[in-house]
């Protein structure tokens, strides 16, 4: 049975450890929460258990591994466009990282890796083909910066 106890300091001290370093040992966040490593094993499974933590990640930095570029692209859809029409436009392309929708102007923010320029036109070109699709706007990165240094 999962626990209904609320999420408390503790708790959210332990997230944002592993946020911090999703690899960190049970004993090391022990120590930072000042707590033995038996309830800190209870409570990241609890959290688990709870979907508070829904997973673990490795992030990857895709320039440094493959030279490719990333862009947000913003798209507008027609009228009440629903958001599982949104995601789908995005799903069909390999290239989509993230779905991002979003209250107000634009209705969605896309991230996509692509290898060059002109494969991201592709990409592009490819969510302007749903008939929802009635205007984008393309943002290409030049750098990025995490919080927890990542990048």
């Amino acid at each position: 049975m999962i626990s209904a106890r609320p999420v408390d300091e503790v708790d959210r001290h332990i997230i944002s450890l592993l946020v911090e370093n999703g690899r960190r040992s049970v004993l090391d966040i022990a120590e930072r929460v000042q707590l033995t490593p038996a309830p800190v094993k209870r409570r990241i499974d609890r959290l688990e258990r709870l979907g508070v933590i829904a997973g673990y990640t490795t992030v990857i930095d895709q320039s440094r591994l493959d030279g490719g570029l990333e862009a947000f692209t913003e798209l507008r859809f027609a009228g009440n466009t629903d958001v599982d029409s949104i995601k789908k436009a995005a799903a069909s392309l390999p290239e989509v990282i993230e779905v991002f929708t979003v209250a107000g102007d634009p209705d969605a923010l896309i991230r996509i890796r692509a290898d060059n320029v002109h494969h991201l036109q592709q990409v592009v070109d490819g969510l302007r083909k749903h008939a929802e699709v009635i205007g984008t706007k393309t943002l290409i990165v030049l750098e990025a910066w995490r919080r927890d240094g990542s990048i």
